[in-house]
């Protein structure tokens, strides 16, 4: 399968991650080659990949916003959960795993895999079924994080099981008064934090599978937060635990 991943960050990270298979790069004639996109372009031409200058209305058909560029790539390569296991043994700390269970809008699952990307998240988990996927939507949101990240579709039970059988605790988010606040809880020990659905929260079988609950304590006048804006809080809080173990320096940082 082909698809085609638009926007100069997603179109870098993409090349520059290596892990799938690049057709073409299409390049507006009107596009400037600088930042993001010389780089792209760098490493197309260093790779021997195709690149084809066209009129930006043949981009638009592969996107909005697609900032002068599209890349054709193969489809997003899926790791296992072995792949989440050599991750946690090269980094030599304690594991931290997302695992988000039927989250359906892309929007909140590429703002959770850009916040996983930065905090250093071992692995991500998806249900094979009732989730957002990683389509090029998705990509394009987390600004090309998915490219970067090791992320896994599987059945979300067996995945914890998996996980508890290395010894990983799992921890469930949710807003309930019986969940415990971030400073009742050990938030450095190894972990796979559970991100529910935007309405229903997690599924009964998957709460019925995590071993603690952690709570956001709120003080204003809304009863809950966005599942992507509370996910991405509560990893920042188990990485700050950890002491931003791997924190990348601001001046080495690949942002532009």
């Amino acid at each position: 399968m082909r698809e085609w991943i638009i926007g100069r960050n997603p179109v870098y990270e993409t090349l520059k991650a290596g892990r799938r298979h690049i057709f073409t790069l299409l390049l507006a004639k009107s596009a400037k080659p600088k930042g993001r996109l010389a780089d792209a372009i760098h490493i197309c031409k260093k790779q021997n990949i195709p690149i084809r200058q066209v009129d930006s209305r043949q981009l638009d058909a592969k996107g909005h916003n697609h900032q002068g560029v599209a890349l054709e790539v193969s489809g997003y390569p899926y790791a296992t959960i072995y792949d989440i296991f050599e991750n946690i043994h090269k980094g030599k700390e304690n594991a931290l795993v997302l695992i988000l269970d039927t989250l359906k809008d892309p929007q909140n699952l590429a703002t959770l895999l850009r916040t996983a990307d930065v905090t250093g998240v071992h692995g991500v988990i998806l249900p094979l079924r009732q989730s957002a996927s990683i389509t090029p939507a998705v990509v394009r949101a987390s600004s090309g994080a998915t490219e970067h990240l090791t992320i896994v579709r599987q059945n979300i039970a067996q995945a914890i099981a998996l996980l508890k059988e290395k010894d990983i605790w799992i921890m469930g988010l949710e807003h309930t008064p019986t969940a415990k606040a971030p400073n009742e809880l050990s938030l450095d020990i190894p972990l796979a934090l559970v991100v529910g659905s935007e309405a229903q929260g997690m599924r009964a079988l998957t709460r019925k599978s995590c071993d603690l609950f952690l709570r956001l304590p709120m003080r204003g006048h809304v009863d809950s937060l966005n599942a992507s804006v509370a996910g991405s809080i509560a990893l920042y809080l188990a990485w700050e635990k950890r002491n931003f173990q791997g924190k990348i320096d601001p001046e080495n940082s690949t942002e532009k």
